[in-house]
């Protein structure tokens, strides 16, 4: 299996690995296939980004989508960090290969979780059309109340 130079630089060197105990938002997820874990802490100020960090239990693409995903929206608007696609954490690190896409989705997913868990914590109401189920975990695939 190949990897881009960026995916071992990221994996290698990850950037915002952590806890962040006073966060604002936490988002969790995890795929029970490969058993990848990601979780993802969101210091929010002002509805930006001042700090984000990460804890991920799995393959060298889930840590490398999970470091490049919190370098993409730290220092950013909550409104884009809800913008970050899978597609775009995949572009930021010149590709994965195709069975190792699904960590890309958990990215997406864990910054998605945290982002709501902020707002459920604000009270603020959640817009379906970021919050929709992508199929990110067992639950979906059963058909179960989501847990994130």
């Amino acid at each position: 299996m190949l990897y881009s130079e960026k995916v071992m630089d990221h994996f290698m060197n990850p950037r915002n690995v952590g806890k962040i105990d006073d966060a604002d938002g936490v988002g969790e997820v995890g795929n029970a296939k490969c058993g990848d874990i990601m979780k993802i802490y969101l210091k929010v100020e002002d509805d930006i980004i001042t700090d984000v960090k990460f804890n991920t239990f799995g393959c060298a693409s889930a840590i490398a989508t999970s470091s490049i995903a919190t370098e993409m929206i730290k220092g950013k608007p909550i409104s884009e960090a809800l913008k970050l696609t899978n597609k775009a954490v995949v572009e930021a690190l010149d590709g994965l290969p195709p069975v190792k896409i699904h960590c890309s989705v958990l990215a997406e997913e864990a910054v998605k979780a945290a982002v709501a868990d902020y707002y459920k914590k604000q009270g603020k109401e959640l817009d379906e059309e970021f919050f929709s189920c992508s199929g990110c975990c067992s639950a979906c695939e059963h058909g179960e109340e989501h847990t994130h």
